[in-house]
């Protein structure tokens, strides 16, 4: 059986408030680890994160053997309360949604499976590199595949936080969730984070900082020093969960 180990971190950041929100667990052979990023007026972005956050967590820890069709229906479950949740909302302002990824780990059998909405990250490290991220669902990640701009044009493109998809906003809803779980291997690491976590990296700082740590605490605290070294004064909260498979 593979064994894992999971540490999280966030950050306010320049912000007033954090609405990001995360939850894991280890038992019985598995692991699950869910995080989101909401935003509306309000502080409603907490509302929605939280809201997202438990509901998933809540249908992975019931669950007896999880499967991709389980993982889906948990994400669909919680994208249609969230919608609920704003039936009687009269203006933009009362709206809110959240970005959502979620992971879970057979650690029995090495296997995982994940699924994220919105632009909230997961990245996959084996032999220490970036062999594996989410695609965001973002009109920048749409303009960049259709060869309209670069990577570097991208990053002060005035529509880089513009969504296409998100929990809680009913226009062309796709949670992608992957159809077949994913092998593990010994060394393997995982990492789900917020856009404000992943937007001031570079894969290259991911996998050196990964290379110096001793356990995944280490590996998230030294890529919050590069955050932070950043200075940015508009910075967004930050948040991300670490998840080793053994000792990469």
């Amino acid at each position: 059986m593979l064994a894992i180990r999971i540490a999280t971190c966030t950050q306010t950041g320049a912000r007033d408030h954090n609405e990001d929100d995360m939850r894991y667990g280890v038992a019985d052979g598995a692991a699950y680890a869910v995080l989101s990023d909401g935003a509306g007026g309000h502080d409603n972005g907490a509302i929605a994160s939280d809201l997202v956050v438990r509901l998933v967590a809540l249908r992975l820890q019931a669950a007896v053997d999880v499967n991709a069709v389980e993982l889906h229906e948990a994400v669909l479950e919680a994208h249609e309360l969230l919608l609920l949740q704003q039936q009687d909302a009269v203006s933009e302002r009362q709206r809110m949604h959240a970005t959502m990824v979620a992971l879970w780990i057979d650690a029995q059998r090495g296997l995982a499976l994940w699924s994220h909405v919105g632009d909230s990250r997961l990245y996959l490290l084996r032999a220490g590199r970036v062999c594996h991220v989410t695609r965001d669902d973002s009109v920048i990640r749409q303009m960049i595949d259709a060869g309209l701009i670069d990577a570097a044009a991208a990053e002060s493109h005035p529509m880089k936080h513009h969504l296409v998809c998100a929990m809680g906003v009913a226009d062309e809803f796709v949670a992608h969730t992957i159809e077949r779980p994913f092998a593990l291997t010994e060394g393997d690491a995982l990492l789900l984070c917020s856009d404000g976590w992943w937007e001031p990296l570079q894969a290259v700082d991911i996998e050196r900082t990964l290379g110096q740590a001793q356990n995944p605490e280490q590996w998230l605290q030294a890529m919050q020093v590069l955050i932070a070294q950043k200075a940015n004064p508009t910075q967004d909260n930050y948040s991300a969960i670490a998840a080793w498979i053994g000792r990469p």
